[in-house]
């Protein structure tokens, strides 16, 4: 037998529905890796306790257990691989994988069990389901009945939001309330968000551009508190998958994003990236509401309780210690301007695309996080409207394209560059075998062999406490050619051959062709200054209604730019609200022709009142 078992199309239980992933049972660990989110999770062998093989809805699942009390459940193992895993696991967990039957008898009268995380509901010592207690939203008691609420999973059709359990009245002991002993036992372990106690830290009025606004975040133990004008949002630390810390293309800003799943939601909105903006301008003196012994024993020297420095390092610094993820930085890109990012426009909307080292990520309006082994292929396409941009266009596995358009066409090199310098797939420039490279499939997106985000942090003291004496020198790096100034170079080439080749061909006689007379240009209509002005259309009319709009939601955008999204998003209305701009639009036009024809009609007015004088005048002086 080998040292690990590798399963694909494994799937993992969470909130009630089935995510897709890849499961490995190795000497040191089980790690299972979500093909949607990427997310890995990992068990170190020496903490499993539990192991059960069961019979479930697509086929046979395990169940695993630690000492920790964490539950994980795969599914979709065939029945030969019993066999297989069993002796795996006797072998080099010292767990014996035991078979456990599920009741289906379909009874709704049985006896509830707490272990754990897990509420399980038995009948005849045989459990008929289980429900995980951290999916638990909210827990209400009534007269002997108690209900259950959880939260909803976005990614399913069908959710299942309550249960309620009738609790009988018990004999034995009239003290205790068995349906608040139920409640109390549910709420001690279900994801009920309570403000309770004081916060770490609070920073005030941060500016937030999705969800849009000025927050304080207030910083608990286990959760992030935003607390706005209009909205409140209460995020689990367990939700947080990455960190980013972007600089702004302008360097003066800089971006911290967090991903999140599940999302937080308002209404019918939900945010997958929480996204903070920061003037690097701007420092804070920060204090935590701890004590230097506790400080030290739960953090391990990340954080201290006096620290002073720039706002966004404070928060992005905290945060890192609180989660306990790594902070992803840009790598080694730079575009055509120096910055290591792209302007470019996502859905009518302008925001920077920036290359990290194993994926791309777009700010910020929808943000967009795409990961390198999620990404089928990319293409470089010709810009629609002008020649002097390009598109460019990457399609995920699952089928998904995403357009970034408008990018300037200075920066085609670079990027060709960075795309072929990781060795994905170019669709328009056809696949190369030997290409990819091998990756290891079960490391985490934003992994990599050195903490990138540490480094630049380091190096950023190392130049406080010198000084500035030292002037750093950037070593240039050779830049190799890509496949565009190849296929140029030869076409130059063929071009030059030609040439050659009509040279030598014989001189035919000129004919001497006589020159056609040019006919007299015609002189423009000069416009009639008195006139009525002739009336917008009803692109101009929305523009013109649009313009303020444009500007707030694009700080710094100059006005080409603001002509170029206009027409972006132009395009992208629907035929109702077009409609409303085309009828304002053909109301105007009427209007116009109306006082066109009056005003055609008064000189001829003018004319007849002369004659009719002039008429009068002659009567009246032969008389």
């Amino acid at each position: 037998m080998g040292d690990t078992l590798e399963f694909n199309e494994i799937y993992q239980e969470v909130k009630g529905s089935w995510n897709d992933g890849r499961l490995r049972f190795s000497k040191q660990n089980v790690v299972y890796k979500s093909s949607k989110t990427g997310k890995v999770d990992s068990i170190p062998a020496s903490e499993l306790s539990l192991a059960q093989w069961r019979r479930v809805c697509l086929g046979h699942g395990i169940k695993l257990g630690t000492s920790a009390g964490h539950i994980y459940k795969y599914d979709g193992f065939r029945d030969t691989d019993f066999e297989r895993i069993s002796e795996f696991f006797k072998a080099n967990y010292k767990v014996e994988l035991t078979e456990k039957d599920m009741c289906v008898k379909g009874w709704n009268w049985g006896t509830a069990k707490f272990s754990g995380p897990l509420l399980s509901f038995d009948i005849n010592d045989s459990t008929a389901f289980e429900i995980p207690l951290s999916n638990v939203s909210q827990c209400a008691t009534g007269k002997n009945e108690v209900t259950l609420e959880f939260h909803q999973n976005d990614d399913t059709e069908v959710s299942l939001m309550e249960v309620r359990f009738y609790v009988p009245p018990s004999q034995a002991d009239e003290r205790q309330d068995p349906v608040e002993a139920f409640a109390q036992n549910v709420l001690s372990k279900a994801d009920v968000i309570q403000a309770t106690g004081d916060a770490v830290c609070i920073f005030k009025e941060l500016q937030c551009l999705t969800p849009r606004g000025r927050y304080d975040i207030r910083i608990y133990p286990t959760f992030l508190h935003l607390h706005g004008k209009t909205f409140d949002y209460k995020i689990p630390y367990t939700t947080v998958l990455r960190l980013f810390l972007l600089p702004h293309k302008d360097q003066r800003q800089m971006f911290f994003v967090i991903s999140l799943d599940p999302p937080i939601k308002q209404g019918q909105t939900r945010y997958h990236f929480l996204i903070l903006l920061f003037s690097k301008e701007e420092n804070i003196n920060l204090t935590l509401n701890m004590s230097e012994d506790e400080v030290e024993r739960r953090f391990e020297g990340k954080l201290s309780k006096n620290m002073s420095g720039s706002l966004y390092e404070m928060v992005s610094r905290v945060m890192k210690a609180l989660v306990n993820r790594k902070i992803t930085v840009p790598g080694n890109f730079q575009g055509h301007s120096g910055a290591q990012c792209i302007t470019c426009s996502y859905k009518a909307s302008s925001g920077l695309l920036y290359p990290l080292e194993r994926g791309f990520i777009y700010v910020h309006k929808p943000p967009v996080h795409l990961r390198f082994e999620e990404i089928s292929c990319v293409n470089f396409a010709r810009g629609t409207t002008t020649t002097r941009s390009f598109d460019f266009e990457i399609e995920t596995k699952q089928g998904n394209q995403y357009t970034f358009s408008s990018i300037e066409r200075e920066e085609y090199g670079k990027l060709f560059d960075f795309v072929n310098a990781k060795k994905l797939n170019i669709k328009n420039r056809g696949f190369k075998e030997g290409m990819k490279g091998k990756i290891d499939e079960y490391s985490d997106s934003d992994d990599d062999q050195h903490d990138a985000y540490l480094e630049r942090m380091k190096a950023e003291g190392k130049i406080r406490e010198e000084g500035n004496d030292s002037d750093e020198s950037d070593g240039g790096s050779g830049e190799y050619d890509s496949n565009a100034s190849a296929s140029d170079s030869s076409e130059e080439g063929d071009e030059s051959e030609n040439e050659s080749a009509k040279k030598k061909k014989a001189k035919k006689p000129k004919v001497v062709k006589e020159k056609k007379e040019r006919k007299p240009r015609k002189e423009k209509k000069q416009k009639d200054a008195g006139g009525p002005k002739r009336p917008m259309s009803a692109y101009m009319l929305w523009l013109n209604s649009s313009r303020e709009r444009i500007k707030s939601e694009n700080p710094g955008i100059s006005i080409t730019e603001i002509s170029k999204k206009a027409g972006e998003m132009w395009r992208q209305l629907g035929k109702d609200e077009k409609e409303e701009w085309e009828t304002k639009a053909g109301e105007a036009k009427r209007q116009y022709d109306k006082a066109k024809k009056e005003y055609t009609e008064r000189p001829q007015l003018k004319l007849f009142c002369f004659v009719f004088l002039l008429l009068l005048f002659v009567l009246t002086q032969s008389f």
